[in-house]
């Protein structure tokens, strides 16, 4: 087994690794340590329950994916353009995730939304959360192309909130078909929605 100092990293990671590939619900926690390589003991000196496990799962993953998200975002560049490399950044994960297994594993919030967010309230709490910080963050995006004329949106929060629900739903559908060019019309389909009308942007997206 690994260094009892690093157990605990070790029960994360296969943890974050199984449940991208098979979910949250059909996993034990004895297949979980056995996949980290530790005793099945040591699980409970890390995390009290199945469900913190996949909560801390869950904020790893956010920290990671909200880095991204805020450097996207807040570089260089026209507002359009930035939230172009945000969806630009998306579809390479999935491409690289589906080159490595073989399968489109889609988005870790929405996958555990669909499977979790009816059998505890922790998990859907926090994948609330999450969502509406994503929301927030493209928020100020939308707000700015706004301010700029880029765009025309009768209200920049539900502007925001359906970009991330069509991208959210871009990916869920890539995965049902194993398909990354089911990611194809995401941008042309982003401009339309915030009503775009900056020639160099539609020419882009074409």
């Amino acid at each position: 087994m690994g260094r009892t100092s690093d157990a605990g990293e070790r029960i994360l990671a296969a943890a974050r690794s199984l449940i991208e590939l098979r979910g949250y619900s059909a996993l034990g926690v004895a297949e979980i340590c056995k996949a980290a390589g530790v005793p099945k003991g040591s699980f409970y000196y890390f995390y009290e329950s199945k469900e913190a496990l996949a909560l801390a799962v869950i904020d790893e993953h956010w920290a990671n994916q909200e880095r991204s998200w805020k450097q996207v975002l807040s570089g260089g560049g026209e507002p359009l353009q930035r939230l172009r490399r945000l969806f630009e950044v998306t579809v390479a994960a999935q491409s690289a995730g589906q080159e490595s297994c073989g399968t489109i594993s889609g988005c870790l919030f929405g996958n555990l939304t669909l499977e979790m967010s009816n059998q505890t309230e922790a998990i859907r709490g926090r994948l609330q959360e999450i969502f509406d910080a994503q929301v927030d963050l493209v928020e100020t995006v939308v707000v700015e192309a706004l301010a700029q004329g880029e765009i025309t949106v009768a209200d920049a929060r539900e502007a925001a909130r359906s970009v991330v629900a069509q991208l959210e739903g871009q990916v869920l559908f890539a995965k049902l078909y194993n398909d990354t060019e089911r990611l194809g019309p995401l941008w042309a389909n982003c401009l339309a929605l915030l009503g775009a009308h900056t020639p160099g942007e539609a020419s882009a997206a074409r």
